[in-house]
């Protein structure tokens, strides 16, 4: 587990990160989003120990990072943005030396071949790392991460360099990592955040301005809770049968989509969710629903609202495609 309790970094006049605080839980995968210079980097720099805080406390599964360092940073694995290769080593060359730097305990071969088998770089073990791709050097820095098998991953833009498929198998890897350890994730790509982390965390201008999941966040910065309906059946009968259905506020027929298909935004209660209902009430009339969809807004909008305030013009709802 981390903790943050009121963190603070200050570099003179200029407040980096302001009284912070959040937590990251065990078997979590918390996502941590902020535009440039929001004081993303520096909250992870101190997690990891790599500058110190002004003021508060960052615990490392108990541990402040501070007081006791060395104890601390035997439970974090930590891959940077750039990740610290020496490119003039082999990959095998650069594990041992992590393995002895960390003094890992663990049987050396055994534990390096299976962190090799993970990150998938079995192939270029004895290859030099500079002729690497990008994409194999990022791979080889998330293995130095995993030396040790600490609790604790503070990743920072893992994916970056990699093409469409190699994503998709560090994604499932982060995802499976997540499981058993705590892992904190960084990334600009707000696709990646949402397809493989539990909860987000997104900070500006060194404060923290949401803590929650993404479909949360999603509701309480909606103005509006609409479901769009795509069903097969009579116009009348579909919005005085679904007009209702406790939790229905209001149904409008939107545009015809075929013979007897229409579009229909319902809006509804935030607190109750009437989609089981709706289906049950669609099925014993022998009516189709052919599609449903939310017009909450998308992990995009609530990052750009979040982070540029109030007067943002969304272009697109959650769920929606382009027309």
């Amino acid at each position: 587990m981390i903790e943050v309790k009121n963190l603070s970094k200050h570099y003179g006049d200029k407040i980096a990160v302001n009284n912070i605080s959040f937590t990251a839980n065990d078997g979590e995968i918390l996502g941590f989003l902020g535009p440039n210079g929001a004081g993303k980097s520096t909250t992870m720099n101190m997690l990891t120990g790599y500058i110190s805080s002004t003021d508060g406390v960052a615990l490392i599964n108990g541990i402040d990072i501070l007081e006791n360092p060395m104890k601390a940073k035997k439970e974090i694995g930590y891959l940077p943005e750039l990740p610290p290769l020496y490119l003039d080593m082999t990959v095998k060359e650069y594990l041992c030396f992590i393995y002895d730097l960390k003094k890992c305990k663990l049987p050396r071969n055994t534990h390096l071949a299976d962190i090799c088998k993970l990150v998938k770089i079995e192939n270029v073990y004895n290859r030099i790392i500079k002729n690497l791709s990008k994409g194999y050097r990022q791979r080889v820095g998330l293995a130095q991460a995993l030396v040790g098998n600490p609790k604790v991953l503070i990743l920072d833009e893992p994916t970056v360099g990699l093409d469409p498929n190699q994503i998709i198998e560090i994604r499932s890897l982060i995802k499976k990592l997540g499981k058993s350890h705590t892992v904190i994730l960084s990334s600009h790509i707000l696709s990646e955040v949402q397809a493989v982390c539990d909860r987000i965390v997104v900070i500006n201008q060194g404060n923290i301005v949401a803590n929650d999941t993404e479909e949360n966040l999603s509701r309480s910065l909606s103005q509006e809770h609409k479901l769009i309906a795509q069903i097969d059946g009579p116009s009348d009968e579909i919005i005085k049968t679904v007009s209702t259905i406790r939790g229905v506020k209001t149904i409008e027929k939107g545009k015809s989509l075929g013979e007897s298909v229409s579009e229909y935004l319902i809006e509804t209660d935030e607190k109750l969710d009437i989609r089981r209902e709706l289906f049950n009430r669609i099925a014993a009339r022998n009516w189709y629903l052919l599609g449903l969809k939310s017009s909450e807004l998308s992990l995009e909008d609530i990052f750009l609202k979040l982070t540029m305030g109030e007067n943002v013009k969304f272009t697109k709802k959650k769920g929606e495609s382009d027309k």
